[in-house]
């Protein structure tokens, strides 16, 4: 076994069949809250210091900041303790990703990874933490592992058995009830020229609503709207996504509304490996928020938990006073803007299915033990060979508060090119006071805004 897959735990943890999963005991569940967080993660640091124990996350917003601003950086004063670089790399191996490594390898000349202090800042609102403790004991797979019952709102798998228990945690991971955001991506070329997709999304994050109950959810996790809003030649172009939680029982469904017919068609291609929205084919859909849909054609193996490198903290990557010419630069972002910590992460190898079709034959993630966000991810081609690799640059947003990312990139190694995606608009960032009914994710709202 490889220096990135050695586990902390001094255990395998082996691919268990869904099926066979044991029920969690009342023991278990006693940890939750006493020597685990609420939501499943080691409430102490490690051996040497070096990882902090959690002591509740941010749940307050700093000095300063104005509901609906940019979020003001709590640790801008933070130095950078060490640099990791293609020249001293052997030295911090063992905490790297393989992404990670041969990023560093690939761009010896530009790449690195600026380490600072870890903060185990995650936090979630008290009724994420009573129904993940609430759910513990009912919350299983279904007999293929396609799907989740006995569970809602909160974390179905906090002490998980196996890897896709780890991927389910992640997909239906808090973020918040609601929220709307207008971002931007960009695809820049070699030579790092670029063109600028503006977005406006829409969430409406219904598995996580305080009081759901899984008769009310009627099997959908969330509702998804996102328009395009530029370049012209793309603007006015409208996805809308009802999401759901037993993907055998009802399959995701999709629609597009097209600017040019002016209709709403059906949009059955909007998951797995087909291309990502104006992505200039540089992501698949089912790497939109790092993972999303349905796992089902992938073998999920459980590698254990380990001590990573890993991109947390990120609120300088939303800094207003940055533009994005600042951040996109040739072959990757700039990396002196980016914040790198020391956190224990779940390691999930994703193994193609014999028979399953999809661009990506193995992905391995690092989930994030406090929050269940993936911060990181793999991705390897027919040949075995590591093709892209994704970036996840979390941050918690206090006024709610979650963990999510404040940006996602995911560099292809091949083609000398990455993806860009979340770029906060330069005067409007998340919004996660707004609200939403069922009728603004219908076809025929996509057919009114679309005609607006």
């Amino acid at each position: 076994m490889n220096n990135g897959r050695k586990l902390i735990l001094g255990v395998l943890v082996a691919l268990v069949s869904p099926a066979l999963t044991a029920e969690i005991s009342s023991d278990q569940i006693a940890r939750l809250g006493a020597d685990l967080t609420p939501l499943g993660g080691e409430k102490a640091g490690n051996a040497d210091g070096t990882i902090p124990a959690w002591e509740g996350g941010i749940t307050q917003s700093p000095a300063g900041y104005q509901p609906g601003r940019h979020y003001i950086d709590p640790f801008a004063g933070d130095p950078v303790m060490f640099t990791i670089t293609a020249a001293n790399m052997d030295r911090y191996a063992d905490k790297l990703t393989e992404g990670h490594k041969a990023l560093l390898k690939t761009y010896s000349d530009s790449y690195k990874m600026n380490v600072y202090q870890s903060r185990r800042t995650a936090a979630a609102p008290q009724h994420i933490y009573e129904a993940t403790k609430r759910i513990a004991a009912t919350a299983r797979l279904t007999p293929d592992g396609n799907g989740v019952e006995g569970a809602v709102t909160g974390i179905p798998f906090p002490i998980p058995a196996n890897g896709l228990e780890v991927i389910w945690n992640h997909l239906l991971r808090w973020r918040a009830d609601y929220a709307e955001r207008r971002i931007a991506q960009a695809a820049p070329s070699r030579g790092g020229d670029y063109t600028l997709v503006q977005f406006s999304d829409q969430f409406n994050l219904l598995y996580s609503h305080d009081g759901m109950t899984e008769e009310r959810l009627n099997n959908l996790i969330l509702y998804f709207k996102q328009e395009v809003l530029a370049p012209a030649r793309l603007a006015g172009g409208i996805l809308l996504v009802h999401e759901t939680l037993n993907q055998n029982r009802e399959n995701r469904q999709a629609w597009l509304y097209n600017p040019g017919q002016r209709r709403v068609r059906r949009a059955p291609h909007v998951a797995f490996d087909n291309p990502g929205t104006a992505s200039d084919g540089m992501r698949t859909n089912d790497q939109f928020d790092m993972y999303n849909g349905s796992p089902e054609r992938y073998d999920w193996t459980l590698v254990g938990k380990k001590e990573m490198y890993v991109p947390y903290n990120n609120y300088r990557l939303q800094d207003p006073s940055l533009k994005y010419s600042d951040i996109l630069k040739p072959l990757h972002i700039n990396q002196d803007y980016p914040r790198y910590e020391l956190h224990r992460v779940w390691v999930v190898d994703a193994t193609l299915k014999p028979g399953a079709r999809h661009i990506y034959k193995r992905r391995t993630f690092y989930v994030d033990e406090d929050s269940w966000q993936i911060l990181a991810v793999d991705q390897y081609d027919n040949r075995d060979q590591l093709w892209r690799v994704s970036e996840g640059f979390a941050m918690n947003y206090y006024d709610v508060p979650n963990l999510w990312t404040s940006l996602e990139v995911h560099t292809d190694l091949q083609a000398g090119r990455y993806l860009a995606i979340g770029l906060f608009n330069e005067s409007t960032p998340y919004n996660f006071k707004a609200t939403f009914t069922d009728a603004d994710f219908t076809p025929a709202a996509l057919r009114r805004e679309g005609r607006r």
